[in-house]
């Protein structure tokens, strides 16, 4: 049954007077106070007892949040305000002794103190909320409808989400299961809604608190045609309506079903640099829908909420998606072939020049990001991880030319992500596993991908020039010695205190014994500040040394750093002099020119 009957029919059932089983209020009527208060209607409740579950993470996120740990002052009533007897039965739930009454409440508060993304907050200015860190469900059903009623604060008149309203109901929203709720953050506030615009009759519509200063009418050009080239490239739109919903400055995004929420300010779309940035995070995040939430590897759906849903693709899920939103950009004639190339080389440079890329392959990058994090372990001295965002795209690139070189040009990546989304999602309703991923490659190359296969599952070097060879292009894989003097030093300035960010591995400082979060006190006798380093740096010549004065636990130790210079590959990209037939038709259709 489709998603959007399923929606029509709750919200029949809801106007016929017949009120789904579950139905919950969120109030937040001191918003200064980041706390939540939640309550849950429940009817048909079994004569025994219940168990009401909160999952450990949110759908979009692989990093276990334990959203349990943020409920408080849980209360649970039948009719006439009757307590019924409850007790916590593990971290995230809630066993209620219904005393053999069918309808009972709930009431609990969330704490919402942190902004980003993935967690609830609520301040004097706005509030969000992330359902799956918000509502609770009925252990094993998840399948059961929802309704939502949201009361903003009073001096607040907004609420966004991706789910449909209720008919004639102001702020009421209905949910077919908990999967989709969980799938559909709301931003509460007073916030500001650009016109909506229409892709194949479609809308889709941007809301957003303290949206900054800037163009609004070029914004909404250009991002139409973010939207109209990513769904030409799948050739279906499987959503009624779709919502861009900024939560205000900051960092990060989380794709959903028919939503995006993303911290957003237009400030940076001003400049070339920060327009592109803006909407090749954008373009991620819409791309989504499609790339993981619909064309999805088979352990991201449906999900467990009490635990990690490991999976080897996120290298397709993720770095697929990051691989595409630079086509999506330049084919919709907003990005430049340079801008789009430097914007790879930069994926390939990250993964190339790290030493993670001798100890761990992408699909351990994927499988590990629960624990590794999704950047990898950038905390360790010696970072033996890697990022699915760095190789992750750089596969996905490889992979597109081998099957358009394979294929004389007739199929492509586009045509895989094509055959998933008909044949797994629209067909059977499920995710593709991770060997009907490269069956539906190796189909359309027409040929074994067992080279680039093995790239993925291993860390054996890659022959790039081959690759980007079948494009018509060059890449320079040679090492070359930078001419400016280098430590391998990066530092952050905390007031007047300097402290070491970060140790490239290998370099002058790090084989000096450097380590980050050290403090320099001194550097060449004098007090240490970020600037007096960039000015001993700029004058410096290999084989000169730097005297710093490290503290650290309460200890000082001098140390001496002897500086060099930095050997490193560039992976520069031009066009091939003289290119054949079948090069040139495989570089223009990538490019979609």
């Amino acid at each position: 049954m489709c998603l959007l009957l399923l929606f029509l029919l709750s919200a029949v059932a809801f106007g016929q007077g017949h009120a789904s089983e579950m139905a919950y209020t969120v109030t937040m009527e001191k918003p200064a106070s980041s706390v939540f208060h939640v309550s849950l209607s429940y009817r048909g409740a079994p004569q025994d007892s219940v168990d009401f579950k909160m999952p450990a993470w949110s759908p979009g996120y692989y990093q276990l949040l334990h959203y349990a740990q943020n409920l408080d002052n849980f209360q649970a009533t039948a009719k006439g305000s009757k307590k019924l007897r409850w007790q916590k039965v593990d971290k995230n739930t809630w066993r209620v002794y219904t005393a053999s009454n069918s309808d009972i409440q709930l009431a609990y508060d969330v704490k919402a103190s942190t902004a980003f993304v993935a967690k609830n907050y609520l301040d004097a200015t706005r509030g969000y909320i992330v359902p799956a860190g918000t509502f609770l469900h009925v252990k094993d059903q998840l399948n059961q409808p929802v309704t939502v009623t949201i009361n903003p604060y009073k001096a607040w008149k907004d609420v966004v989400t991706g789910l449909d309203s209720l008919p004639g109901k102001q702020n009421q929203f209905t949910a077919p299961d908990f999967d989709v709720l969980y799938d559909s953050p709301f931003l509460i506030g007073n916030l500001e809604r650009l016109t909506p615009f229409y892709v194949d009759g479609k809308p889709h519509r941007f809301v957003g608190y303290q949206l900054g200063e800037f163009d609004r009418e070029q914004f909404w050009q250009d991002l139409q045609k973010v939207v109209e080239t990513a769904s030409g490239l799948v050739g279906d739109i499987p959503y009624e309506h779709y919502t861009f919903i900024g939560i205000g400055p900051g960092r990060g995004g989380i794709e959903h079903l028919n939503s995006t929420t993303v911290s957003f300010s237009g400030e940076e779309y001003g400049s070339r640099q920060g327009r592109l940035r803006l909407l090749s995070f954008l373009a991620h995040e819409y791309f989504h829908h499609y790339n993981a939430k619909r064309i999805r590897p088979v352990e991201l759906g449906p999900f467990d909420y009490d635990r990690e849903n490991r999976t080897n693709m996120l290298w397709v899920a993720e770095g697929g998606t990051s691989y595409y939103e630079y086509l999506i950009l330049k084919r919709a004639g907003l990005m430049s072939t340079q801008e789009m190339l430097d914007a790879l080389r930069g994926h390939l440079m990250a993964y190339e020049n790290q030493p993670g890329r001798l100890y761990q392959s992408v699909t351990q990058a994927s499988y590990n990001t629960w624990s590794d994090g999704p950047f990898g372990r950038t905390g360790d001295e010696i970072n033996k991880t890697v990022s699915v965002y760095d190789k992750g795209p750089i596969m996905n690139l490889l992979l597109d030319f081998k099957i358009r070189h394979e294929s004389g040009n007739k199929k492509s990546l586009d045509d895989v992500m094509r055959f998933l989304y008909r044949e797994y999602y629209q067909k059977k309703g499920r995710g593709y596993t991770e060997e009907e991923f490269w069956q539906a490659s190796e189909s359309m190359a027409g040929t074994k991908l067992d080279e680039i296969r093995d790239y993925t599952s291993t860390v054996q070097p890659i022959d790039y020039q081959k690759y980007f060879r079948y494009a018509g292009l060059e890449i320079d894989t040679a090492t070359t010695t930078l001419p400016d003097a280098y430590a391998g030093l990066d530092t952050r300035q905390k007031g007047d205190t300097l402290f070491i960010s970060n140790v490239a591995y290998n370099s002058p400082a790090w084989q000096a014994g450097l380590r980050r979060t050290e403090q320099v006190l001194k550097i060449n006798g004098e007090k240490a500040s970020k600037e007096l380093l960039a000015s001993q740096m700029s004058k410096a010549k290999p084989g000169d040394t730097l005297q710093l004065l490290i503290a650290e636990e309460g200890r000082q130790r001098p140390v001496k750093v002897t500086v060099g210079r930095q050997r490193t590959k560039l992976y520069n990209i031009t066009s091939l002099p003289n290119p054949t037939p079948l090069q040139r038709e495989i570089l223009a259709s990538w490019l979609g020119e």
